[in-house]
């Protein structure tokens, strides 16, 4: 009988807590509300509003001019560094160090034509382009890396490495 009125209780409870709205918090009836996140800055009127510029799309706010100034204020840092090409001094040693081997100016865009290629030249079959199936793990398969094989393979060459979690298969 107690394990029987236990139970009732536990499913009373959590049909209880599933009525519940969450407190109101970021979340409206239709999903997230963009408007608890972003701080906006007020509207402006001009003066006339035939002086108003034709939409254009690619441009910026505006009310908003520079965005990324107020992100980076956001997130505690000095948006005044954004107005200088150079390197802060705290990040001179990591610069060198990601440019020893050289700097390739267009290397997004040549990485992003060269993997475009890679990918139309993987094409799978002709089925799983008719169903629509993702073959992204496939096409990529030989050149993902093992963690854990890299890992061994660290630790038996002698450098110590941190800790790493057990794989899934072994416990």
């Amino acid at each position: 009988m107690t394990k029987i009125l236990t139970t009732l209780l536990l499913a009373a409870c959590i049909a209880v807590a599933g009525c519940s709205d969450g407190g109101g918090g970021m979340l409206g009836e239709d999903g997230p509300n963009e408007f608890a996140v972003l701080p906006t800055a007020p509207l402006e009127t001009p003066d006339s509003l035939t002086a108003l510029p034709a939409p254009t799309p690619g441009t910026r706010n505006l009310v908003a001019r520079a965005p990324e100034r107020l992100v980076v204020e956001a997130l505690g840092g000095d948006p005044r560094l954004l107005d200088s090409d150079q390197v802060p001094a705290g990040e001179q040693a990591l610069v060198l160090a990601a440019s020893r081997g050289g700097v390739i100016p267009d290397i997004r865009s040549r990485l992003a034509a060269e993997d475009e290629e890679f990918r139309q030249s993987s094409r799978g079959r002709p089925l799983e382009v008719l169903f629509g199936t993702n073959v992204y793990f496939r096409i990529y398969s030989d050149q993902s890396l093992d963690a854990y094989a890299e890992l061994a393979r660290l630790r038996q060459a002698g450098i110590r490495t941190p800790a790493a979690p057990p794989r899934a298969e072994d416990g």
